[in-house]
């Protein structure tokens, strides 16, 4: 199992960052548009807990991987995790959490995964996805950073 744990302060309130982060369809946002990133279920406005969203994403030569993640866990302004329920990955949990500090909020992104397969699993974790990941986590502190 990989571990992915980023920190990234926001000048913006707490609501604010809520407000941000709890609206799936932000997700587009931050996502890198070279991954031809699509959410193909219907949203809410707001997120909560038992949320299914499906997406399909294209992260190498414009393969499609089909992708479905929960919404499992929710405490208003908190926190919120997704997990994987069909996808690419053999384990995929996601925790969000948010904390108020001064001048704005402390973001903090807590990322375990798996994707299975053993050793050819292993190696294509080491040749190309932790640092797809890893890319894709960089991109989105940039365009965050842009944004607030």
């Amino acid at each position: 199992m990989t571990t992915l744990k980023q920190v990234q302060h926001l000048p913006i309130t707490l609501t604010q960052a809520w407000e941000f982060f709890a609206t799936p369809i932000n997700l587009n946002r931050i996502t890198p548009t070279d991954m031809s990133f699509s959410i193909t279920s219907e949203l809410p406005d707001k997120m909560y807990e038992g949320l299914l969203i499906t997406y399909v994403v294209r992260p190498f030569l414009q393969i499609p991987f089909y992708w479905c993640t929960e919404i499992t866990h929710l405490r208003e302004r908190e926190f919120f995790v997704d997990e994987q329920r069909q996808g690419p990955y053999r384990f995929w949990h996601h925790e969000h959490h948010f904390k108020e500090t001064s001048g704005g909020v402390l973001m903090t992104d807590l990322l375990y995964y798996d994707i299975g397969w053993s050793f050819f699993g292993w190696m294509a974790g080491k040749l190309w996805v932790d640092a797809k990941i890893r890319q894709i986590f960089d991109y989105r502190q940039k365009v965050l950073k842009e944004i607030f």
